[in-house]
């Protein structure tokens, strides 16, 4: 629409100009400045008519590009509860004084600490003399065979 209406205004300016080019030796300085203005009114109006219509142009927004989420997006989530039952805890990892330089899980710590103690394999406790009475701990080595882990925390 608006190449039309652009191509109508240079048609007739061409026209005026070729008319009041036959009469240019009779035109005053007035009849200058009255085409110069007409001219810039016509000017004027084009660009108001461009304006209004690149206001009311709808654009869309560009399409969402896809990125993979990185791990620091996330929030961190405990593990699923049947995973989370082969986890030790390292503090309850220590040297039994009897039981030599290995380090054992301790019974006391792990019921404190660990809450499926009472599940874990009874054919890796051992019983040891430590002087004065038989104290009874779980062989990491054992429990690693059975799939449990000692986390370091």
């Amino acid at each position: 629409m608006h190449r039309k209406f652009i191509a109508l205004i240079v048609a007739t300016a061409i026209t005026i100009t070729g008319v009041s080019a036959s009469q240019a030796r009779a035109a005053d300085a007035k009849d200058v400045l009255g085409g110069l203005a007409a001219i810039a009114i016509i000017g004027a109006g084009v660009h108001y008519y461009n304006k209004e219509k690149r206001k009311n142009r709808v654009t869309r927004a560009p399409a969402p590009v896809y990125t993979a989420p990185t791990v620091d997006q996330y929030p961190v989530r405990p593990l699923p509860q049947h995973v989370a039952r082969y986890n030790l805890p390292q503090r309850c990892l220590r040297t039994f004084k009897g039981y030599g330089q290995r380090s054992l899980l301790g019974t006391k710590c792990l019921k404190k600490h660990y809450k499926h103690a009472n599940s874990l394999p009874q054919q890796c406790k051992v019983g040891f003399w430590n002087g004065k009475k038989v104290k009874r701990a779980y062989e990491p080595a054992c429990l690693r065979q059975q799939g449990y882990h000692v986390v370091y925390k």
